[in-house]
Formats: C-alpha cells, structure tokens, sequence
C-alpha cells in the first residue's frame, strides 16, 4: 500500500496530504522551517510534544481549522487560538471538520502509568483520506478497546517510557491487522533510534512495515 502520502518530521509529529492536495497534521513539533501549509491541525493531547503553539505557529495558515480533545478548550484558546476555528471531541466521536476530511476519535491514555490518564479523554484518530483509514494512535498503551479499531494504515508509539514501548507496539498492530504499520514516537524524546528496526521484526509478515523516522 502507497504511504508517501504520509510523512513524519520528527518524534509523532505527522504530516498526510491527499491527492487534492488537502494537507493534515497531527501533533506539528519540531520544525525549523515555516511551511504554512496546513488545512487541517490535530491535537492528541496537551503535553508540549504534541501541543506546540510555537511549531503551530510555522505550519497553520489564516484558513487552518483545528480538532483537538474536549479537554482541552481553555489551553486552547489560553494559547491564543480562536475556538471558532476548532471541532472538540471526545473518544468515540465522529466529525468532518472540512470537506472530504472523515475523522474518527478514539482513546489514548495510559493502562499502568500515570502520564496520560483516562480521566482526560485525550484521543488517538481514524482518518479517512483517499478512502485510506489511517489511524494515528496518540500516546497510548495497548487498549483492549482499541484493538477492534479498522484501519488501513496504523501509526503507533514504539518508544516506551510514556506509551508502549516496541514489543507492546508490535502485538497491538498484529492485534489490529493493518495492511500497513508506521512506529513512531521513538527515537528523540523517549525510546531509542533502534526501536523501529525492533518493532519491525516482531511485526507479523502479512503486515508491511514502513519506518518513516
């Protein structure tokens, strides 16, 4: 399956670009350039890995429009961002925040740590582009609830510390039976530049593994 539709500019910050041209990203962080072009932002949650006005700031343009968690309304709007510009959502909600753009939240918490609790109602999302379901986990652990998520393309967190770590990355995508699986969220801030290789060969044949970082 095609993904360079798909790009990560560092740590789990994602880029997606239909055929249209339509560009999303979830959780811009770490940019040097300013490219200004984004359709479409979305938040997973508040930490400022995933949360960053500053790297906003270099990839949104006048037009940008936002979904972020339910949650999150007041750093929101406290970092100066128009809440008429943004979808709130909880887990397991659906939205079409512009047109053609299908999303789909999920949850993204932590089963034994403390880092990301439930009780926040921080999201990982489905979307679809292209008629390709990606789903962009979030900060998560390996959810039962999760496990019945349908997507095409997986993204999940392999650096462990805050989320799954390789091995726990690996059993959630033979769980969920993607065409394709992407580790992230390794490599800078948690995790080793050696995760990716790990994840992939614990990773079942009949899935391709593509690493992007």
């Amino acid at each position: 399956m095609d993904t360079s539709f798909i790009t990560i500019n560092t740590h789990s910050s994602i880029r997606l670009e239909s055929r249209r041209g339509t560009v999303i990203y979830v959780d811009p962080y770490g940019f040097e350039a300013e490219p200004h072009d984004a359709d479409l932002i979305l938040v997973t949650h508040t930490h400022f890995d995933h949360f960053s006005p500053e790297d906003i700031a270099r990839v949104r343009k006048p037009s940008t429009m936002f979904v972020m968690p339910a949650t999150a309304v007041d750093e929101f709007i406290d970092a100066g961002f128009a809440s008429e510009q943004a979808v709130f959502l909880a887990p397991h909600e659906q939205a079409m925040p512009m047109p053609g753009i299908e999303v789909e939240t999920v949850p993204a918490y932590n089963a034994n740590k403390r880092f990301h609790p439930k009780g926040n109602a921080w999201l990982g999302y489905v979307v679809k582009v292209d008629g390709v379901r990606v789903y962009v986990a979030g900060d998560t652990d390996d959810l039962p609830e999760n496990r019945e998520i349908a997507c095409d393309i997986a993204l999940v967190p392999a650096g462990g510390t805050y989320t799954m770590d390789a091995r726990e990355a690996a059993a959630f995508v033979n769980a969920l039976k993607p065409a394709v699986a992407i580790p992230e969220h390794y490599g800078t801030v948690a995790g080793s530049a050696d995760d990716g290789k790990t994840f992939a060969g614990l990773v079942d044949p009949g899935i391709e593994v593509v690493l992007k970082l």
